[in-house]
């Protein structure tokens, strides 16, 4: 697995499968290997990660280096030139708060989708169009392509600052605890993934779930925009409502349609055809499957969305906006029960007043 597929390896593209006939050969497989493990266990496990996981301490340094590295250019990068934009564009002061990390994702997503997509369209991985082939001629301790291992490095080093930036730099939403898991699932794999040689995968992974990111943030950001200044402009408004259209579009097709029937059924199903006794089968589509349902939850916030504009006419994000509402209602409800108790407390002295001038009459 080496990245570009020699002389072996099935010649003809195995035609993509659907749903049903992904679940029925995915769970046929995978319960037959679960009966054909009669030795699984600890030991086993130990003996696997110890005889097939290959990571140096020189490519943990880096990782970690550029985990730090990323925190610091968002850091500069918001200081000297998203806040001051957000300063320039006169944004509401809630979305000028906001602007900084979706301009940032924007950034980032664009570039690692850009560079993921050079690797599947613009070189001779058949990786997209041949999904099995990410497991031909794969070998324990196999060298990883420089430019394979470059999109790791990026990838891993980003969802390592990520998990750092959820809980303390970004705006805390209603997900934002899933967010947190989605990018600790996600780093394992890619960590696994490397670590075991299934880099192949991995880049598939990659481009089939950055572009919702893009879409994500560039609605976001035109969200924020569209009513700067107190104004409304019709331009960033209709950017925002092509921009939620294509993302509900492509998220449904790239990570429900697209990820699990070429990513799954080439991991449940073809990993076991190509490489018989492939370690951690078990583990690595288990996160794989953690990650398509929390997809699939994700769509749930998307369905919401869309039936909110649809009755709203207006692009806003459910995560966000509807914890203001509450935040603002709460409010109302905790001004209007002070105000109650004041008029009360104004009406009991009005009575006790009454009281002494009838005693004094």
């Amino acid at each position: 697995m080496g990245g570009h597929t020699g002389g072996t390896g099935p010649v003809e593209v195995e035609p993509m499968p659907g749903y049903l006939d992904l679940i029925n050969r995915a769970s046929t497989v995978m319960l037959g290997a679960w009966r054909d493990c009669s030795n699984c266990g600890l030991g086993l496990t130990k003996r696997t990660l110890l005889d097939n996981a290959y990571i140096t301490w020189v490519e943990i340094s880096l990782f970690f280096f550029c985990a730090f590295l990323w925190t610091q250019i968002r850091r500069g990068l918001t200081e000297s030139l998203f806040k001051p934009l957000a300063r320039w564009c006169r944004l509401l002061p809630k979305d000028a708060a906001k602007m900084p990390e979706s301009a940032w994702k924007l950034v980032f997503y664009t570039m690692s989708w850009c560079y993921s997509t050079y690797l599947l369209f613009f070189t001779s991985y058949p990786f997209f169009h041949d999904p099995p082939s990410v497991f031909y001629n794969w070998k324990s301790g196999m060298s990883v392509p420089l430019d394979i291992a470059i999109a790791y490095l990026i990838q891993g080093s980003f969802y390592g600052h990520a998990i750092y930036a959820t809980v303390y730099m970004d705006a805390w939403r209603k997900d934002s605890s899933v967010m947190v898991v989605h990018h600790i699932i996600t780093l394992a794999l890619i960590c696994f993934s490397y670590a075991f040689r299934y880099h192949n995968v991995g880049i598939l992974v990659l481009f089939l779930h950055d572009i919702n990111d893009i879409q994500l943030e560039f609605t976001k950001l035109n969200v924020y925009l569209k009513s700067r200044g107190g104004g409304y402009y019709l331009l960033n408004d209709l950017l925002s409502n092509m921009g939620s259209v294509s993302f509900s579009i492509t998220w449904f097709w790239f990570r429900l349609y697209w990820f699990p029937l070429k990513v799954l059924y080439a991991t449940c199903v073809s990993s076991l055809q190509s490489v018989p006794n492939i370690p951690f089968y078990f583990f690595f589509n288990a996160l794989l499957l953690a990650l398509l349902l929390m997809n699939i939850y994700w769509f749930l916030f998307i369905v919401v969305f869309v039936v909110k504009v649809l009755k709203l006419k207006e692009v806003n994000d459910v995560r966000e906006y509807e914890d203001e509402d509450s935040k603002k209602a709460l409010a109302g409800n905790k001004a209007a029960a002070g105000l109650l108790r004041k008029l009360k407390v104004e009406n009991n002295s009005d009575d006790d007043a009454g009281h002494h001038i009838s005693a004094q009459g």
